[in-house]
């Protein structure tokens, strides 16, 4: 009988993680824990007191580890949450609250117990998931157990001709995506959870990412399946071309989500032997929507529709979506609508593949009344060997700029100049870049040139970059 799970430490058989998970829930019944929140890595710790949480009925609030001390005490305080439970080492971040350790699952522990104020959540909430967003302040989702169980039975579902028998998380499960497509579902499914220390898999912080260590540790541990953000396939597709190397032949789904990838990227990672999928979700949505899966996938989409959702296009492009809609806003009464504008522009073609098309609110007008998408722009850049990160700037403007980092520091200027005309020459005149400059800092939340999850801060890095590229704006002042 294969383990539901494997941590690197033990293979655990579905009756020993059944048993851990009610002793933890009957220990937190018994602190009186009614709202949780985990800071863990990746391991059986977090699988452990997800589901515990969900069968003592209690909130689960998970804290990705990229969080700032103050995004996360803001996630606390928001959350009303009364129990903390933190991986031992990262305990010491708070010395002033009394900890104590008690779970038999995976590392050691620390557990606190926090002086919080009950604040109104919307009925049946079962776990509060925040959003980075674009301010330092996140922005909690409130999801019901049911909304996520419809995720996790729609990939099930869509996914069984795949027999994924091994998943290796490759992702935080503190982000909704792994925790629900990359925990949830495999769970349902029976399929072995390979949950092992980001670290282990190259994998550091929001945005650091060892393409070499991480391609050792997919050949090591011969998953089925896994989940990548864009910057992380761009850079393991890097690392196979300069070794010349094929895809570990183990895989049979890698499902690519968090941004648009195009279809050049798509057919190169094919081209190398990575069944390559992107797709498409967002945590109002429990996460995944749709997804272009092996066998039956368009390069360039975001896939089909998964049997779990609804999606239609409102008059003005905006994707509207229905079937597993989150509860509603922490701090916000407001009902949730039958269809959630997601805010993304996009259409579906006549065989049911969705295509986006960038936000809704990014659109840039040029000084000639042109309007233009940054992310598809975007999208054809960073489509290029060379580049892992484009941020495409010119609202007011009467040409476009981009703020461009390579994928690796030895890519020089003429190269990055190669990769501008190839994507301009497939760009109508409007939507050419016309002046590049590199990058002063990396796209990540340190510099505050991108959120913990990737997504440029526009205005930082046209702030930080208005000199080099000759822009005069009135966001600056």
């Amino acid at each position: 009988m294969r383990p539901v799970l494997d941590d690197g430490r033990r293979a655990w058989q579905s009756a020993d993680l059944e048993g851990a998970v009610d002793d933890a829930a009957a220990l937190l019944r018994a602190a009186g824990t009614r709202v949780l929140a985990t800071l863990l890595d990746n391991g059986a710790a977090f699988v452990v007191l997800d589901e515990a949480a969900q069968r003592a009925g209690i909130v689960h609030v998970p804290l990705p580890l990229f969080f700032s001390l103050g995004q996360m005490a803001h996630a606390l305080r928001a959350a009303g949450v009364d129990t903390l439970v933190a991986a031992a080492p990262l305990a010491a971040r708070w010395p002033a609250l009394h900890w104590s350790g008690a779970l038999a699952a995976g590392d050691p522990v620390a557990i606190a117990r926090l002086p919080a104020q009950a604040v109104p959540l919307p009925p049946g909430t079962a776990k509060v998931t925040f959003t980075s967003g674009s301010t330092g302040e996140p922005k909690g989702v409130c999801l019901s157990a049911e909304a996520m169980q419809r995720v996790a039975r729609g990939l099930v579902e869509a996914m069984a001709p795949l027999d994924i028998a091994r998943h290796l998380n490759a992702l935080p499960f503190a982000v909704l995506l792994e925790n629900v497509a990359g925990l949830m579902a495999p769970r349902l499914h029976g399929t072995t959870v390979l949950a092992r220390p980001l670290a282990a898999l190259g994998v550091a912080g929001s945005s650091g990412f060892d393409a070499a260590r991480f391609d050792a540790a997919v050949r090591e541990l011969a998953p089925h399946s896994l989940i990548l953000l864009p910057q992380m396939l761009r850079a393991w597709c890097a690392h196979l071309r300069r070794g010349a190397l094929r895809a570990p032949a183990s895989l049979r789904c890698v499902a690519v989500g968090g941004a648009a990838i195009g279809a050049p990227l798509v057919l190169a990672a094919q081209a190398l032997g990575l069944p390559v999928g992107e797709g498409y979700g967002l945590s109002e949505g429990a996460s995944v929507q749709t997804l272009n899966l092996p066998g039956a996938g368009r390069a360039g989409s975001a896939g089909r529709v998964l049997p779990h959702a609804r999606l239609r296009v409102a008059p003005d492009g905006e994707l509207l979506i229905a079937g597993s809609l989150f509860s509603g806003y922490l701090g916000d009464p407001t009902p949730v609508p039958e269809w959630w504008p997601t805010g993304d522009l996009g259409r579906i073609d006549d065989d049911g593949f969705v295509h986006l098309a960038g936000r809704k609110k990014n659109l840039l007008i040029t000084a000639f009344g042109r309007n233009v998408s940054p992310e598809w722009v975007e999208t054809a850049l960073c489509s290029q060997p060379s580049l892992l990160h484009a941020v495409v700037l010119g609202d007011g403007q009467p040409s476009l700029s981009a703020v461009l980092w390579p994928t690796h520091d030895a890519i020089d200027d003429h190269t990055l100049q190669a990769a501008i005309d190839t994507a301009n020459a497939h760009l109508p005149d409007y939507a050419r870049i016309a002046t590049w400059v590199r990058g002063r800092a990396a796209f990540d939340a340190s510099t505050g040139l991108a959120t913990p999850n990737g997504r440029p801060r526009r205005g930082a890095v046209l702030k930080a970059h208005a000199d080099a590229l000759d822009i005069v704006s009135t966001d600056l002042a």
